[in-house]
């Protein structure tokens, strides 16, 4: 009678425990049709909700954090819907969709070789399943992916790591490490726009990555915005004190500003040969900042102009331009040093690439100065046949004229053979020629400004130069040249 009352008693206190039990898996069961009504008109969030509220009912249900794994892959939320997707399987080793998605989780942030280890189990468990059978191909191409990458990224093949990136982005969108890889390449290759955005969309859902710090200021530090990029790189090692890549461009980025600064300083000083030297400093920091090297080569050409170091200072336009071929203080610095060294084709050349990326009257007045001194070089040089400056005078033409017509007249040059009496006669002429213009005021000054001399009225077709040399040096006291038979002259001395 008592073990019946005691069993009684038993039954009493259990069977209200028993009817909670159903009532909550009844209510848990409601909430996740709902949350599947949800789910299928794609209202995440409702669906996330009414998922969470079946799991506070029923914590053991593995469907339950199967269902709201899937929601939260919906969401983009991959590290949230990775955390259900593995409770639920811990819950049920035998929920081949529950190991699906934690594979496909493991994917998306692009832990590959984890995925293929749970699309593996889903496969164990169903070897006949499709979708697990295409996971783990795409599982295995984003390993091969990321591996090729790696080996190209030491190459220093940034553009084949691009690829293989968006290649692996396709199945792992959420994984910030190959982003962030993709992002730095893109940097590497110029691609700063594109790189920033990279970068900026991983720090606005985490604005302490550090890697996505240093890829923001690296794209700073290359476009030459020095100081900017600083303070990222700052701000990357004060959230990850040993992130290398960051340390070791805030090292270049300070060193770089400073050599830069001082050299500038040494040139507006007057110290050309101390600015020479700290812009080829400043050149060995860092190779791969182009932007910045473009202006430090250029910088460098300037001063080596002015140490009338021509050819050195063409030289170092040329690097400047081939690493930034929109640098226009390069090509009017190349094209003046052209110009300086009668090279007019090539100053035209550049002025031309110049006046066709800016079209101001300026750029147009040096194209058109260049095409005349191009004209102008196309023809006899006068100043070089006589050997005189462009700015000699009167006396200094003569004398020279006197000098070359000697040097140069046919019967100095009677024994030679008949090919260097051409020569000499020829050169004779060009003589006569250019003290006729250079003697001559007004046809000086039409010479001088690039005029067609034919064009202006004096042609030379009939110029005789024999007949200037007796003017020149016939009277008293002058050489002259006495005829001893047809076309035999002597010198006498008077």
């Amino acid at each position: 009678m008592a073990a019946a009352a005691k069993c009684d008693v038993v039954m009493a206190a259990t069977e209200p425990d028993l009817v909670e039990d159903e009532e909550a898996k009844r209510e848990a069961e409601s909430f996740k049709e709902q949350g599947n009504a949800y789910y299928a008109k794609k209202d995440y969030n409702e669906a996330y909700n009414y998922y969470t509220k079946a799991i506070d009912m029923c914590p053991k249900n593995a469907s339950y954090y199967g269902n709201r794994a899937a929601t939260l892959m919906m969401l983009g939320r991959f590290r949230e819907a990775l955390g259900d997707a593995q409770q639920s399987v811990r819950l049920d080793d035998s929920f081949v969709r529950g190991h699906l998605r934690e594979g496909k989780c493991h994917l998306s942030l692009g832990n590959a070789m984890a995925a293929c280890r749970s699309f593996q189990r889903a496969l164990e468990l169903d070897h006949k399943n499709t979708q697990a059978q295409q996971e783990f191909k795409n599982a295995n191409a984003v390993m091969e992916y990321e591996k090729i990458a790696e080996t190209d990224f030491e190459k220093r093949d940034f553009r084949k790591v691009v690829f293989c990136m968006d290649r692996a982005l396709e199945f792992a969108p959420a994984c910030h490490r190959f982003k962030i890889l993709k992002a730095e390449c893109l940097a590497m290759l110029g691609r700063y726009p594109e790189a920033q955005s990279v970068a900026s969309d991983i720090l606005r859902m985490d604005s302490t990555n550090a890697d996505a710090l240093y890829v923001r200021g690296l794209c700073l530090y290359y476009e030459d915005c020095i100081e900017k990029a600083v303070q990222f790189f700052v701000q990357a090692l004060r959230m990850a004190p040993d992130h290398e890549k960051a340390y070791v461009a805030c090292r270049n980025a300070k060193a770089l500003k400073a050599k830069k600064e001082d050299g500038n300083k040494a040139f507006k000083d007057g110290n050309y040969k101390l600015a020479y030297e700290l812009y080829t400093e400043a050149l060995g920091i860092d190779p791969n900042n182009i932007k910045t090297n473009a202006k430090l080569y250029c910088n460098r050409g300037t001063v080596n102009s002015k140490l009338r170091k021509l050819d050195d200072a063409i030289e170092d336009c040329t690097h400047a331009v081939r690493l930034d071929d929109t640098y226009i203080k390069a090509y009017l610095r190349r094209a003046q040093c052209y110009m300086d060294t009668e090279q007019y084709e090539e100053a035209v050349r550049d002025y031309e690439k110049v006046y066709q990326t800016e079209k101001t009257k300026e750029h147009k007045q040096l194209l058109k100065n260049a095409q005349l001194e191009l004209k102008k070089s196309k023809r006899k040089d006068y100043y070089k046949i006589l050997g005189v400056d462009k700015n000699a005078s009167e006396d200094e033409i003569k004398k020279a004229y006197r000098k070359r017509a000697l040097m140069h007249h046919p019967d100095r040059h009677s024994g030679a053979s008949a090919e260097v009496q051409k020569e000499e006669e020829k050169k004779f002429k060009e003589v006569g020629e250019a003290f006729t213009i250079l003697s001559d005021p007004k046809k000086k000054t039409r010479y001088d400004s690039g005029q067609d001399l034919d064009e202006e009225g004096m042609n030379m077709g009939d110029f005789d130069a024999n007949n200037i040399f007796k003017a020149f040096f016939g009277g008293p006291g002058g050489f002259s040249f006495e005829a001893s038979g047809p076309g035999n002259f002597f010198f006498q001395f008077g």
